[in-house]
């Protein structure tokens, strides 16, 4: 006989909220993130990426909604729930003259692990995690990258279903990104993961799912694909000139382009030179305005010395939906 899957999102959300005072940081939230899922957080700085991960984890007490984890209140049972999950903050809280290996016995500690079986949980976290050659090091001596591998190694000492990492990568060099970055590959095999961080590539190379949000609300939530792909809004290069000596009027032609069907927004950009001016349209959805803009074109005695359809990078998504 198969064993049950557990189908309970690890993570549920629901009309979340945080206010300072008249600040609204995070304003009715709901989300769900289910089992064996790596989600990437994304927003601009003062979004509320932090603070919603702050709830998430018990850190903070929002002002209306809530949060489960592994359909656990996160307000109902604190301790039940935070049992299921690790937390890294960005710039993690350590004692810098401990020892890296006390650090994480003392963390074990925390999450009620003694004896044999902290043993065998520090073995696994110290080499999955790369600390063996500083263990006897403080952790005030460590490089950054290190100190990171060390804040990972204390999250996962319980073996919890979920990770939630705040700017994991954040202050390091290239080369420890790419550690970084492999080891929560490696991680999201096996674990729920929740991930905020501002490197964009990262995202793409590490998340199932990518969540914007934007003023404490959530304005996408989709697959890398579907955010990139044609759905997205493609954009589309023009460069035009006169015919004949007649000087264009870039806001004009700005205006024309942006009357077309299936066009959402137009952005100057720079032309070849000369009489010539360049523009960048972005399609709504899956539309596809070049037939009505060649056409445009023509009926405006507008020279097309360029028209291509590029595909959309999540960098434009992103500014998009947050600008």
């Amino acid at each position: 006989m198969s064993e049950a899957i557990d189908e309970t999102p690890m993570v549920r959300a629901v009309d979340l909220r945080k206010d300072y005072g008249s600040t609204h940081a995070v304003q009715g939230m709901s989300f769900e993130v289910n089992r064996g899922e790596v989600v990437g957080f994304l927003g601009p700085n003062g979004a509320g990426k932090t603070t919603t991960m702050k709830m998430l984890t018990g850190f903070l007490r929002p002002t209306g909604g809530g949060a489960e984890i592994g359909g656990v209140s996160v307000a109902g049972d604190p301790l039940q729930a935070q049992a299921m999950l690790g937390y890294l903050p960005e710039n993690a809280p350590m004692y810098d003259d401990m020892m890296v290996i006390d650090y994480l016995r003392f963390a074990a500690r925390l999450r009620g692990i003694e004896g044999e079986q902290q043993r065998e949980r520090l073995r696994v976290v110290v080499q999955r995690c790369g600390l063996m050659d500083v263990l006897g090091k403080d952790l005030g001596h460590l490089s950054k990258g290190f100190r990171q591998r060390a804040g990972l190694a204390q999250a996962l000492v319980h073996d919890p279903d979920l990770l939630v990492l705040d700017e994991p990568t954040s202050g390091l060099d290239p080369n420890q990104i790419v550690e970084i970055r492999k080891l929560i590959r490696e991680l999201g095999k096996q674990k729920t993961i929740i991930l905020s961080t501002h490197i964009l590539p990262e995202v793409q190379a590490t998340c199932d799912r990518i969540m914007i949000i934007n003023e404490g609300q959530l304005v996408a939530d989709d697959t890398p694909e579907a955010l990139t792909g044609d759905n997205a809004g493609a954009v589309i290069k023009v460069v035009v000139k006169p015919k004949g000596e007649k000087a264009l009027n870039q806001q004009e032609i700005s205006d024309l382009f942006a009357n077309l069907s299936g066009v959402g927004r137009v952005d100057h950009e720079s032309g070849e030179g000369g009489s010539t001016l360049g523009f960048s349209l972005r399609a709504q959805g899956s539309a596809d305005p070049r037939e009505e803009l060649f056409s445009a074109a023509q009926n405006n005695d507008l020279i097309l010395l360029d028209m291509h359809r590029e595909r959309v990078s999540l960098e434009d998504t992103f500014r998009r939906l947050t600008a």
